[in-house]
């Protein structure tokens, strides 16, 4: 007999016209919101803030530098904020929820990109080159607005990159410690979708259906990171953007193959992708890249493998550090996994 616990995490999820964001923090009984995006959202984030008559912060980026996380507290706190939007990819999101922390302000989130950030209550800061994670039910978005007209501008190259990194949060789930029966279904169902669509999206960036049928994928995969433990691949991730400052969801798609091919697909995972070698097919999607390709030196591999070994985390297979490193070397090299 299966024995499990499964919590829900409270949080209205809506597609349809960012027209409706007004109505979603209305709703929330918010009355002086703090918008915050990355510069290349400026715009959208200006127009956003227009409407509903709020204080704008458009300096997000990749990995939430602590500093840059004072800075938009400190606004949040000094213009009153009793809420925050945030507009954009991980790295707006990510902004949102360091502010949520410290101010425990709620959180509507309107993703531009399928790294699914939203819908967790997981938060990263980055302090010297060390980037801590941590989950607290503060961060986590109250309510989710997903409209497709928003992601057509996002790049081929990285609507590719996003998906997987959105693909990557629900194959960690499907061999986590505390994996559920729903949320593996939720899993599977998030990769089937996310490997559907991102094809299509690449093919034709205007193509509203597939970039909905993206975000769809990213929803689900979303959830299961937020029901389950990250192992060895969200960690190897997090310690190279904190170390390095790589891109991060390039990272999660080159990785990814690396940590699959070590601790073996699940079925799960090879139902979905309609594949008897998952490792194989998360390759070519990602198109086979390296991270010597992202600007990490090979004598990084030693210290980056030091900082992984170091912490502890869940994972199906123990690594050690000699484990990391070979890992780390096949993926800076770019080698077949």
């Amino acid at each position: 007999m299966r024995e499990f616990s499964y919590e829900a995490l409270p949080m209205r999820v809506v597609f349809g016209p960012v027209s409706r964001l007004g109505a979603e923090v209305a709703a929330l009984g918010l009355k002086r919101v703090l918008v915050v995006c990355g510069p290349g959202h400026a715009s959208l984030g200006a127009q956003i803030a227009d409407r509903l008559g709020a204080e704008l912060f458009a300096e997000a980026r990749m990995h939430v530098p602590v500093e840059l996380a004072d800075r938009a507290s400190e606004l949040a706190a000094a213009t009153g904020a009793d809420g925050c939007v945030t507009v954009g990819g991980g790295s707006a999101i990510g902004l949102g929820k360091a502010i949520a922390l410290r101010h425990n302000l709620p959180i509507v989130a309107v993703p531009t990109t399928y790294a699914g950030s939203e819908m967790t209550p997981v938060w990263g800061l980055t302090e010297n080159g060390v980037k801590r994670t941590g989950r607290d039910r503060r961060v986590l978005p109250r309510s989710v607005l997903y409209d497709a007209t928003l992601t057509v501008s996002l790049p081929p190259r990285l609507s590719l990159t996003s998906g997987v990194n959105a693909m990557a949060h629900a194959v960690e789930a499907l061999y986590a410690p505390d994996l559920t029966p729903l949320i593996a279904l939720q899993a599977e169902e998030g990769v089937r979708a996310l490997a559907a669509a991102l094809p299509r999206v690449v093919a034709d960036g205007a193509d509203l259906d597939a970039r909905s049928d993206a975000q769809f994928g990213a929803w689900l995969c979303g959830t299961a990171l937020a029901a389950c433990t990250m192992g060895l691949h969200h960690k190897l991730c997090h310690t190279l953007g904190g170390a390095l400052d790589l891109p991060h969801a390039e990272t999660h798609t080159i990785v990814l193959p690396y940590v699959l091919a070590f601790n073996t697909a699940p079925a799960a995972l090879a139902r979905a992708l309609g594949t008897d070698d998952p490792v194989e097919a998360l390759w070519h999607l990602g198109g086979k890249g390296s991270l010597r390709d992202l600007g990490m030196r090979a004598d990084d591999i030693a210290g980056v493998a030091d900082l992984v070994a170091a912490s502890s985390y869940a994972n199906p297979r123990p690594a050690t550090r000699d484990d990391i490193a070979a890992l780390l070397q096949a993926a800076w090299a770019g080698e077949h996994p």
